[in-house]
């Protein structure tokens, strides 16, 4: 076996990604709701991030979009496309399995009793639109992990405990390879927006994966971010090896949170930044910590993979060329165009799922090349739509179009067996 590595499995943009606002509490989702999306475009950005990611020598993955619209749970609302309320037919149409960070919660192998690497599938059911996703995410997750001396896929959390996946979920480790502290947040309130990570749901994928009890820290995100509009911890926190990188306001108790770290993993390194440099406003807008925070292979160093619109927040991109002129472990800014998952409301780090493994004990169909990144490239530039506006989900021949692009797609990467 090779050493482990961390693999970046990234969801593909399906066909059907259109801007319905159907995310209490997420901003720009919000904010662009009944704007026309532009599937094409969204899908060839994540997948030029994808390039990019791997051209900096980072192992990466991908994830198929699921079947959308989901006719079957329309079916169980007693419902159809042409006669579901509005509400409703978007949320069949969502196409939000996309952001692959909250398909599940991920333990490596060195950080469980067994010897392997767990994945709890999120259960997502907070939010209507996302409820439903499950059911095609496990499926995915239990063929692209099916080894079972390496793997172990585990169902859901039962209601009614909500669990949103490794959005709220964080590790610190010397290096990928060795045992880490897992950092599981949740919340409790955030003003109107609910809070949608359940502490009893992560102390159950604790439990489940396996986990040392002094290795693990159940922190709660702070009432204040949640109200400003960090709906998941990644809005507001990212970690990477021994690095943890959060705003001052992240965490409803900062000061015990970082004593409880150091007490665990004394090499970890804290970077704070201050709401003085940057207000928690400009880091929602920018999301500048819905980053990818990577280990580069080349030197060790570390870069902070962020979206373009970090560059266009004056607060953000003066605190972040401080950050890399100083002698502290973010040496590289790599800002990356993904301006049609962040009108929607996910940037970079929501785009991934963190699995560190051996990329030969996954399916091989689910880790990315440049060949087959042409490939689907290929697939969507000829069948993903070019444009949709909530008012076409009515329209029979999206619906033709949205199914044939995504069997388009399994057919070209071996996958058909996951279209239905």
């Amino acid at each position: 076996m090779s050493k482990p590595v961390e693999i970046n499995f990234d969801g593909i943009i399906g066909p059907s990604h259109n801007y319905a606002g159907l995310s209490l509490g997420n901003i720009a989702s919000s904010t662009n709701a009944g704007e026309t999306a532009y599937p094409r475009e969204a899908a060839l950005q994540g997948i030029a991030k994808m390039r990019h990611n791997m051209d900096l020598g980072l192992a990466q993955g991908f994830f198929m979009p699921l079947d959308r619209p989901n006719t079957g749970w329309l079916d169980k609302l007693g419902t159809s496309i042409a006669e579901a309320e509005p509400h409703i037919r978007a949320a069949a149409f969502s196409a939000s399995s996309m952001w692959a960070a909250n398909a599940a919660t991920v333990s490596p192998t060195p950080d469980s009793i067994d010897g392997k690497c767990h994945l709890t599938v999120a259960n997502l059911q907070t939010m209507p639109h996302r409820s439903h996703e499950w059911p095609g995410t496990f499926a995915q997750l239990q063929l692209a992990f099916a080894d079972q001396n390496y793997f172990a896929v585990h169902s859901p959390v039962p209601s009614p405990f909500g669990d949103e996946g490794a959005a709220n979920h964080m590790r610190l480790c010397n290096t990928h390879d060795q045992a880490g502290l897992e950092i599981f947040v949740y919340g409790k309130a955030g003003g109107p927006f609910p809070a949608r990570q359940h502490i009893e749901a992560s102390k159950a994928i604790a439990r489940t994966h396996g986990l040392d009890e002094n290795k693990v820290i159940f922190a709660q995100q702070s009432e204040t971010a949640i109200a400003a509009g960090a709906f998941h911890n990644d809005v507001v926190a990212v970690a990477n090896e021994r690095v943890l990188f959060t705003h001052e306001q992240a965490f409803a108790e900062p000061d015990v949170l970082y004593a409880e770290i150091l007490s665990k993993l004394p090499e970890a390194e804290i970077i704070i930044v201050p709401a003085s440099k940057v207000s928690l406003a400009d880091a929602i807008e920018s999301y500048l910590f819905n980053a990818q925070l990577v280990t580069l292979p080349d030197d060790g160093g570390m870069a902070l993979i962020l979206p373009t619109e970090a560059q266009g927040n004056a607060a953000v991109w003066s605190y972040l060329r401080e950050l890399v002129a100083g002698n502290g472990p973010i040496s590289k800014i790599c800002p990356v165009d993904v301006r049609q998952s962040m009108a929607n409301g996910g940037g970079p780090a929501c785009l991934r799922l963190r699995v560190v493994a051996d990329p030969e004990t996954v399916n091989q169909k689910f880790i990315a090349t440049h060949e087959k990144l042409d490939k689907i490239s290929a697939v969507v530039e000829k069948y993903w739509p070019g444009s949709i506006s909530p008012t076409q989900l009515t329209s029979v021949d999206l619906l033709n179009e949205i199914h044939e692009a995504r069997s388009q797609l399994l057919a070209a990467c071996g996958l058909s067996k996951l279209a239905s």
